[in-house]
């Protein structure tokens, strides 16, 4: 999948030394899903670490994304989460924001949560933009399917413009999608979102499971421990008996 940046945004020019995006507005009580679906659960930092290359892989939200310092109120968008290959996480803190003059493409991949102030603009508005301002993929997930009528859609860039991208119910009330950015099967299951493995079918890997499958390791070092103790024994008595 091609990246590309459309030219019906504000022209972007080279970043000044002090430019800044502004902070984004204060966000009603009621648009706080993607703290649920997304951060309380650990979601952004179990795709973080799957990704790895914190150097140069962003993973991360809640900021604006701008085509450049041209930033337009009321155009300009700030999406739930936000992941880009091959960028300057240095320049994003810096310029409190995803600048895509600066960094020198769109973002690889945006996803938005659903909530009941926001879903209206997410349907259209967002979708509108990263469309225009070349964002590769964009996801939408709503744990119940009540403020976009569904759980989960994925749009990606073919040729220049958003086509959709298939989500099949794998199981019943069980929705998944394949991200070709990510190369990861975007699951809601349940009313919660998963990252899988496309090749085994598994979550990627989480604290929970990570320190699960250290303890059955350590469980089974013991057990094996314990047997070749066992075995050690049987042998030294059968030497005493013999040596009679």
């Amino acid at each position: 999948m091609t990246t590309t940046r459309h030219t019906d945004l504000p022209a972007a020019s080279a970043p000044a030394t002090t430019f800044c995006l502004p902070d984004i507005p204060q966000r009603h009580p009621g648009d706080m899903s993607s703290v649920e679906h997304l951060h309380e659960p650990g979601q952004t930092h179990h795709i973080s670490q799957y990704l790895g290359r914190s150097d140069t892989t962003l993973v991360t939200g809640e900021r604006y994304v701008a085509p450049g310092p041209a930033y337009v109120a009321g155009e300009s968008r700030y999406p739930d989460l936000l992941i880009a290959f091959d960028v300057n996480p240095a320049a994003y803190k810096a310029r409190n924001g995803y600048v895509v003059s600066e960094q020198g493409k769109a973002p690889d991949f945006i996803l938005e949560v659903g909530s009941r102030h926001t879903a209206g603009d997410d349907l259209e508005g967002k979708k509108d933009y990263y469309d225009r301002l070349g964002v590769g993929e964009y996801w939408l997930f709503d744990s119940e399917g009540e403020f976009y009528g569904f759980t989960r859609a994925g749009y990606g860039l073919e040729g220049g413009r958003y086509q959709s991208i298939e989500v099949s119910e794998i199981r019943p009330g069980v929705f998944q999608g394949h991200s070709a950015a990510l190369n990861v099967d975007l699951r809601a299951e349940g009313g919660h979102l998963g990252w899988h493995d496309p090749a085994s079918g598994e979550h990627i890997p989480t604290f929970q499971s990570q320190t699960a499958r250290a303890e059955t390791a350590e469980s089974r070092a013991r057990a094996r421990a314990e047997e070749v103790r066992v075995q050690e024994l049987g042998a030294e008595i059968r030497r005493l008996r013999e040596g009679r």
